[in-house]
């Protein structure tokens, strides 16, 4: 007998209709059309300047801090438009967390860190506090190896645990989604394994979008994996058709090294 939840059709958390995005007179986005499911992994994958971190600077509205930018099309979270004039920014990232290319820790304890949204939420009880530093730290693989050093800076942590310091802080608001923009890339491959070991055990609870330029980890990570290329999406389909079966010429020179 199939497993029943095969057939249970996922919620979809994004959906970008008709998405388009220039900076000034460049148009960098070009129609985008794209479905994000809950408990997959999605990766973005095409060479430099194709507009894979625009876009998912799109989906926390954290590109408009970038001024003369200007937007057309939907995104919509859980069924919102959040491009709508009622959508305050703040409250999309309370539910959608973000992890950059390069770590950037505050320069702060490590337990500031991971409590610093929490106490923005309003929570201030120290022990609710030390549950979620604790949680959050240990959904992000690296509790063992701070718990005796959390007031210490994290700017003391090497590359790696900086990178899951900042996993754990964007935990620690309990996010929908997580939103990855090269997370691994400025990382040795032993840290690089613990990311994508994390990846693949908190997607059971949090969608997460990963742009990555390293092809064998989205094969690696993802169940579904996008192909952008000069600011359009030239095939979106499960990882597994787009690294072996894939529809379109250029996906399958991209993905086999010919280019980018």
């Amino acid at each position: 007998m199939p497993h029943q939840e095969n057939n249970i059709e996922k919620s979809t958390v994004y959906e970008t209709n008709k998405l388009n995005l220039w900076y000034g007179t460049h148009h960098a986005l070009k129609n985008i059309d794209l479905t994000f499911k809950e408990q997959e992994v999605t990766a973005i994958i095409g060479p430099s300047g194709c507009g894979k971190s625009t876009y998912i600077k799109t989906l926390n509205r954290m590109v408009e801090l970038v001024p003369g930018v200007k937007t057309s099309g939907e995104i919509n979270y859980r069924g919102r438009n959040i491009l709508s004039k009622s959508y305050a920014p703040e409250e999309l990232r309370t539910k959608v967390g973000m992890v950059f290319q390069k770590p950037n820790p505050f320069p702060k304890s490590i337990y500031e860190n991971i409590a610093y949204g929490p106490k923005i939420h309003g929570i201030r009880n120290k022990g609710i506090l030390d549950e979620i530093v604790e949680r959050s730290l240990r959904q992000a693989a690296v509790w063992d190896e701070v718990k005796d050093r959390l007031h210490k800076n994290a700017y003391g942590l090497s590359g790696g645990q900086q990178q899951r310091i900042c996993i754990a802080r964007s935990l620690a608001i309990d996010p929908d989604v997580l939103l990855m923009d090269e997370p691994t890339s400025a990382l040795d491959p032993i840290s690089t394994m613990k990311i994508e070991e994390l990846v693949a055990e908190l997607k059971k609870d949090v969608s997460i979008i990963i742009v990555t330029h390293n092809m064998q980890q989205a094969a690696r990570i993802s169940e579904k994996t996008a192909f952008f290329l000069n600011g359009e999406v030239v095939e979106f389909d499960d990882t597994n058709v787009v690294f072996s079966k894939p529809a379109d010429q250029r996906t399958e020179d991209y993905v086999n090294g010919r280019f980018g």
